[in-house]
């Protein structure tokens, strides 16, 4: 069993509740699929089999407080931010390599209820959006199958499905025997439009894309921070803090939290928001 490490930062002032400390971590440790969790530099390190976002609200729930996934995993990490051209689908995967497997753990909000395609794509071009990202990521010239097939009988970028819940949020944890994460930093990320038939279906389409439809949402795969890898608190450029992530859009109206004051000729900005 692959457990990952999480860094889960509590907005817990400067003199964090001892009470609240021992709750959580009671909690947690209470849970099927954790296997360890302290409080340690500021933050709940938990290692676990569910997926980072419900042990994320967890935290939150069991301790009242604002929480962020501030590191994933202790070995090498990475990221994709994925969304549909209008933004309404919104999300995050994060992706591990840990003893000869990749872990992909993610949570996508904005769905239609049901099944999803997710697959890697050859290319990390969205000059078109996701129309542009190329074929799946293939370096066998495989046929397109399920994700838990031997390397030469899938796609490496075939991940098969996720489900959206009945409010459209998909929260899965996969983990991947083929895919090795320094092949596909700059590659990128997709949710389909339907469920993907894992090449067991009639149409042509079944050992291309398992006929799951165009992609809906994607995203770029990058380098991203493990387990105390990173000290950010506060967002220079737009003086969003860490505890505001999950509360503002990744970008656009309602993001900045440091604006201009349209009163002063020399433009200077306001104080931007302090981290507690």
């Amino acid at each position: 069993m692959l457990f990952t490490k999480l860094e889960v930062l509590v907005d817990l002032g400067e003199k964090p509740d001892q009470k609240v400390l021992d709750k959580t971590i009671n909690e947690l440790k209470s849970q099927d699929g954790v296997k360890e969790a302290v409080f340690k530099n500021g933050a709940f390190v938990v290692d676990s089999t569910l997926p980072s976002s419900v042990v994320l609200d967890m935290v939150s729930k069991t301790s009242g407080r604002r929480a962020v996934l501030q590191g994933f995993g202790d070995t090498q990490s990475a990221v994709a931010m994925v969304s549909s051209a209008d933004s309404s689908v919104l999300g995050v995967v994060r992706l591990q390599q840990q003893r000869g497997a990749l872990v992909a753990d993610g949570s996508v909000d904005g769905l239609a209820p049901g099944l999803h395609g997710l697959h890697l794509h050859e290319t990390g071009d969205l000059s078109q959006g996701c129309a542009s990202l190329g074929p799946h990521y293939n370096p066998r010239g495989a046929a397109h199958g399920a994700p838990g097939g031997a390397a030469g009988a899938r796609h490496a970028g075939d991940l098969g499905n996720i489900r959206a819940d009945e409010r459209g949020r998909a929260t899965f944890r996969i983990v991947d025997h083929v895919l090795n994460i320094s092949d596909i930093i700059g590659r990128s990320i997709a949710i389909t439009e339907r469920a993907d038939d894992l090449g067991q279906g009639s149409s042509p389409r079944s050992k291309i894309d398992g006929d799951s439809g165009p992609p809906i949402a994607c995203g770029i795969i990058a380098r991203s921070a493990g387990v105390f890898e990173n000290p950010k608190r506060i967002c220079a450029c737009d003086g969003v803090v860490v505890w505001d992530e999950r509360d503002r859009p990744l970008a656009g109206k309602g993001r900045r939290c440091c604006q201009k004051d349209k009163e002063n000729d020399n433009k200077e900005q306001k104080p931007c928001c302090k981290a507690h």
